[in-house]
């Protein structure tokens, strides 16, 4: 039977005063990226009718989980340092320190609070996030239109056809065009056989139907030999059909907007139809889904240092130092996703970089404060 230590006065006193500033904290920065533009867009929308008072309040409501998933680590990093400066300011880590307590052991508390912070970070970047987001799209009532390309090639990587979807939206398609192509390959360029084209289209369970198609039939030459007309014609079917799919409605998403099971699929896919920009993306994102919770360890540990100093010491150089590691973390997110995007570091790298920097400013920041 696994036997937990004792908590004691030490341990309830600093897990308390790290979990109220850093409540705080993150209500903070809720209110600071609310308020801008997203509070006044919503206000004027809702004094010129667009939305009901209750609609708009629900979408304030609906972008909260997108502003908490970024705001645990933030409210960590500053909650442990204001503690924790406070503490020093007071004498009191120097009396924790005199009665033979190690770093480890005072921060040990903060520790215990992050692993809590960092499942609730993992639990609404994968759950609530997605959640809100589907949410607010009903509340909204947005008629999302999506324009696609899908290529299907056979064993050999040759492409068999490409349908082209012109507007699809809740199962029916528009101006759908499809590219026939023949086995014949000229100058690196694969010959066309037929041309379709349907003003409609439906997307059922395993097949893509068009309706009233036009067919234009092409000779070798490239030249119109025939025009004719089918009533309905099976564009993709079976796997083909479901994989264009996925691809098609996740296209218009944005990764937050996608579970994390659901992103593993879509990932597997991309890597499966050779899409490389858009699977070394989706990976970096995915594997930032990860790390991102985890960084809430690693930001409180590094407030906690930040937080030792001298009696005397100003109190300024701890925060600025805060303030420029959130602000490095998160504009510098967007340069690894293109990094990773564009083939120049793998996505294992670029998802990695931003926790392992963290980890060698703990490393640094622990043996400058010679603890």
């Amino acid at each position: 039977m696994i036997k937990f230590p004792k908590l004691k006065i030490y341990d309830k006193y600093i897990f308390n005063q790290v979990l109220t500033t850093s409540v705080v904290a993150i209500l903070l920065f809720t209110v600071v990226w609310i308020a801008p533009e997203m509070l006044l867009n919503t206000i004027k929308a809702v004094l010129a009718g667009q939305y009901s008072p209750k609609t708009g309040v629900l979408i304030l409501v609906c972008q909260l989980p997108l502003i908490l998933s970024k705001a645990f680590p933030v409210g960590l990093l500053l909650g442990s340092l204001f503690t924790f400066d406070k503490l020093s300011k007071d004498s009191e880590l120097t009396i924790f320190r005199a009665v033979g307590m190690s770093f480890k052991r005072i921060v040990a508390p903060v520790i215990v609070l992050s692993l809590i912070f960092t499942v609730l970070c993992y639990i609404t970047s994968d759950r609530l996030v997605p959640l809100a987001a589907d949410k607010m799209a009903r509340v909204k009532n947005d008629s999302i239109l999506t324009q696609y390309i899908y290529t299907q090639k056979d064993q050999n990587d040759i492409p068999m056809n490409s349908v082209i979807v012109s507007r699809y939206f809740r199962g029916k398609m528009e101006n759908v065009i499809v590219l026939d192509f023949s086995s014949k390959k000229y100058d690196d360029v694969h010959q066309l056989s037929d041309i379709y084209f349907a003003k409609t289209g439906t997307i059922e369970k395993s097949k893509w139907v068009i309706k009233d198609v036009t067919r234009y039939q092409i000779s070798s030459d490239g030249i119109f030999v025939d025009i004719g007309k089918i009533p309905t014609m099976d564009i993709l079917q079976g796997q083909a059909s479901q994989n264009a799919f996925t691809l098609m409605t996740n296209a218009t998403k944005k990764e937050r907007e996608i579970t994390n099971a659901d992103l593993k699929k879509y990932v597997n896919l991309l890597k499966s139809e050779q899409l490389e920009e858009e699977y070394h993306y989706m990976l970096n994102k995915y594997l930032q889904r990860f790390l991102h919770p985890f960084v809430c360890i690693l930001l409180a540990i590094l407030g906690a240092l930040l937080g030792f100093s001298k009696p005397r010491e100003q109190r300024l150089v701890g925060f600025t130092i805060a303030i420029g590691c959130i602000f490095l973390y998160y504009i510098t997110l967007p340069f690894f996703d293109l990094l990773a995007e564009k083939g120049v570091l793998p996505p294992l790298i670029t998802a990695t970089f931003p926790p392992v920097a963290f980890m060698c400013a703990i490393g640094a920041f622990y043996k400058s404060k010679d603890l």
